[in-house]
C-alpha cells in the first residue's frame, strides 16, 4: 500500500515508519522538521512541508496518490500548550483542517489521527474507555478533541473513514538502536529522567506529591513505541478492509506512579540521580489508565514489551547512543 505520513520523521511518526518499512509498504514521509529528524526516516521519502501550505501538500497528494494517510504532525507538550493555547489550535487544529480539506479534494478516504489520552482530561472511571466524556483540561487535549470531533462529523457527511488513536504515555525506544526520542526539550517523565541519570540535568523535578494516589506522584500508563506502531499498522488493515471509523484506545491497562518510574530509572542505569519535589504542573490529571480491550478485541493487537523496565532499558540504550554520536547521518 501506498501511505503518506505525516510528522514521519517525528519520535512516534519515525517508529510507525520504520514498522510500515518492514512490511513492505510504500512510504512517504511529509514532516517540516521542526522537531523531526532525517536521519529518524529509515524507509520511503521524506518531503519536507508544512501542512500551513496547502498548495504545496495538494501538489504532493496529488503526485504521490497515498491509499491511506497517518498523521502525526502535531506539537504536544501539556504545559507548553496552557502557556502558548493559540499555537496549538493553528497547528493541532486548523493544520489538520487543511490536510483533511487536501483530502477530500483528492478523493483520499482513509485517515488515521495521532490523538491522547488528554482528550478525557480527569475521567470518572479508571481505567478509561473509548466512550467516556470528552473533557480535556489543557488547550492540547482540547486541540485535539477539536479534530476529533471535526472528523466525526466529517464521516457522517462525506467518503471518508478515520480512526482516533488515543495514546498514553508513549515511551522506549528501537531495540536495535536505530532510533529514539530525539527531542531538543523534552518533557516526558523517562527521557528527563534519564537526560537527569546522564548529567543533562543537575535534578528531576517531581511535579506534585499531593495527588490522591498511593504515593502522591502521578499515576500514567506507559506503552513502548514499538507496541503503539504495530497497532497502526493493525489499524490501517482494519481501514482498508472496509470497516468504519473508530476509535482505540493504546495503552497497557495499567499504570505507574511518578516515583516508581524514577525508582526503575535508577534500577536500569545504575545511577542514584537527584530528585526534587515541586508543586503541580498545569493541566496534569492524577491518573490516566487505558481500558484498551477494543483494541485488543477488534484487532487482536497483541502487546510484546509490556515492561517497564523493558521499556526504560531501551530508552537508556538510546540516550547513551545519543551521547557517542553513533545515529545514522543522512
Amino acid at each position: 500500500m501506498k501511505v503518506l505520513v505525516t510528522g514521519g520523521a517525528g519520535y512516534i511518526g519515525s517508529h510507525v515508519v520504520k514498522a510500515l518499512g518492514e512490511k513492505g509498504h510504500e512510504i512517504l514521509v511529509y514532516d517540516n522538521l521542526s522537531t523531526g529528524h532525517e536521519w529518524a526516516v529509515l524507509y520511503g521519502r521524506l518531503v519536507k512541508g508544512d501542512l500551513s501550505d496547502k498548495v504545496f501538500f495538494d501538489k504532493v497528494i496529488k503526485e504521490f496518490k497515498p491509499d491511506a494517510v497517518m498523521h502525526f504532525a502535531a506539537c504536544i507538550q501539556v504545559e507548553e500548550s496552557v502557556k502558548e493555547p493559540l499555537k496549538y489550535y493553528r497547528n493541532n487544529t486548523a493544520n489538520t483542517l487543511n490536510l483533511v480539506e487536501v483530502l477530500i479534494e483528492n478523493g483520499v478516504n482513509k485517515f488515521i489521527f495521532s490523538s491522547t489520552a488528554a482528550v478525557y482530561g480527569i475521567p470518572d472511571t479508571i481505567p478509561v474507555d473509548e466512550d467516556a466524556p470528552l473533557n480535556p483540561i489543557n488547550p492540547y487535549g482540547s486541540s485535539k478533541v477539536a479534530v476529533e470531533r471535526m472528523l466525526q462529523d466529517l464521516s457522517q457527511t462525506a467518503d471518508f473513514n478515520y480512526i482516533s488513536l488515543r495514546y498514553f504515555n508513549v515511551a522506549g525506544a528501537d531495540p536495535e538502536g536505530r532510533i529514539g526520542q530525539a527531542y531538543e526539550d523534552s518533557t516526558h517523565l523517562i527521557t528527563r529522567a534519564l537526560k537527569t541519570a546522564k548529567g543533562e540535568f543537575g535534578k528531576l523535578l517531581i511535579f506534585g506529591t499531593d495527588y490522591s494516589t498511593p504515593d502522591g506522584t502521578c499515576i500514567r500508563d506507559y506503552i513502548h513505541v514499538d507496541d503503539l506502531a504495530i497497532a497502526h499498522i493493525l489499524t490501517m488493515d482494519y481501514l482498508l478492509h472496509g470497516s468504519e471509523s473508530s476509535r482505540f484506545n493504546c495503552g497497557y491497562g495499567h499504570g505507574y506512579s511518578v516515583k516508581e518510574v524514577v525508582q526503575t530509572a535508577k534500577k536500569v542505569t545504575g545511577i542514584n540521580f537527584t530528585t526534587e519535589n515541586t508543586g503541580r504542573r498545569p493541566g496534569d490529571p492524577p491518573v490516566l489508565i487505558a481500558d484498551s480491550s477494543r483494541l485488543k478485541n477488534e484487532l487482536n493487537w497483541k502487546p510484546q514489551y509490556d515492561d517497564l523496565e523493558y521499556i526504560i532499558k531501551t530508552a537508556w540504550e538510546w540516550e547513551r547512543k545519543l551521547d557517542h554520536g553513533s545515529i545514522r547521518q543522512g
